[in-house]
């Protein structure tokens, strides 16, 4: 009796090309950064680095990342020359990766030429993470890391 190979439903759509493959994953790092590359540069003081909050002031004050901007997606257009240097790269985040909000702020800052990058996983995953949390009234504070979504051991992936 002879096993039937099992057909692959990840290979029934063939992957890219690699010249295909090579461009879509450079230009999603273009368009994208996680948290903990935006951990890693906060932490370090990185120059060239804006992470800005485009939520709510109640979901601001409810937490939000620690050394972010609030500049909530409607007032991008009218505020940002006034907060933020033309020179530097935003980084924009929202909820989390069920919500697009990160994406209309990034359109935002796109039109007014800014170097712009959304922070994938949002707030969400910054807490998920285990990363500083600053609340409206000015508390700090670090949950432990959740083992589905980081290292627990306090090393990075090093993805």
């Amino acid at each position: 009796m002879s096993a039937v190979a099992a057909a692959s439903a990840v290979t029934k759509v063939p992957a890219a090309a690699n010249v295909e493959a090579l461009a879509h994953f450079a230009a999603r790092l273009a368009f994208e950064t996680d948290v903990s590359d935006v951990a890693a540069d906060l932490a370090a003081g990185a120059s060239g680095v804006v992470v800005v909050d485009s939520r709510s002031v109640e979901s601001w004050n409810q937490g939000h990342v620690d050394g972010a901007i609030h500049l909530p997606t409607a007032e991008i257009a009218e505020r940002a020359a006034d907060l933020i240097d033309r020179n530097v790269t935003v980084v924009v985040y929202c909820w989390g990766p069920g919500c697009n909000g990160a994406q209309k702020a990034a359109l935002e800052f796109a039109k007014l030429g800014y170097a712009v990058k959304e922070m994938i996983g949002g707030f969400e995953y910054w807490a998920r993470e285990g990363f500083p949390v600053k609340t409206g009234a000015g508390l700090v504070t670090r949950r432990a890391a959740d083992p589905l979504t980081a290292p627990i051991s306090g090393i990075s992936c090093a993805c």
